[in-house]
């Protein structure tokens, strides 16, 4: 298609958000997109929480190993600063970053960026997960994965904490945390 040279054609960015229970995949899917954006030559960075360092400083690790690496910042407001002529910007752990981060992803959505978000979309007493509603309220494309129940089998949505602790962030993995079906999840929350 010829275009004028007076005429610019406008990159529109968007954002995209992968949320679901703990062991459903976000991780696996994030990194899968990403790998696949490389592969189509674009620009790619990847930015973590600092606070997560539960399998690698640096490196986003899914349960089963996958990896790729990121940059890990202490807040939101970083990811502006060093996604500057970036065409994707990968996040993940969304749900540990401050209530800042929807604000910045709407601005690298607006210049053109395609922003690819995973997390948590809600804590392990059920409730809406950090700056995860307004993530999904301004993404233009929504992917919610699931794991499976651990009690019964179905499919699960719900990160169920096995442990007593009372802190809404609590990293840790198997040791502390299980997929449920909300049947599952609202039976262990009575106990």
């Amino acid at each position: 298609m010829f275009i004028e040279p007076h005429i610019r054609q406008q990159q529109t960015g968007w954002i995209e958000v992968i949320c679901g229970c703990m062991f459903s995949g976000k991780t696996e899917e994030l990194i899968r997109r990403l790998k696949r954006a490389r592969i189509a030559n674009q620009k790619v960075e990847i930015f973590k929480p600092q606070i997560d360092t539960r399998y690698h400083t640096s490196n986003i690790v899914s349960h089963d190993e996958n990896y790729i690496s990121s940059t890990p910042v202490s807040n939101s407001q970083n990811i502006l600063l060093l996604a500057n002529e970036i065409e994707v910007i990968g996040i993940d752990e969304a749900q540990f970053f401050d209530n800042e981060l929807p604000m910045v992803c709407d601005k690298l959505a607006a210049k053109g960026a395609r922003v690819i978000i995973a997390g948590l979309d809600m804590d392990f007493s059920g409730k809406p997960f950090g700056p995860m509603p307004q993530l999904l309220a301004r993404a233009e494309y929504i992917t919610k994965v699931h794991a499976i129940c651990m009690i019964c089998g179905n499919l699960a949505s719900y990160s169920f904490r096995k442990s007593k602790y009372d802190a809404t962030v609590l990293l840790g993995e198997k040791d502390h945390y299980e997929p449920r079906c909300r049947h599952c999840f609202e039976k262990g929350m009575k106990n």
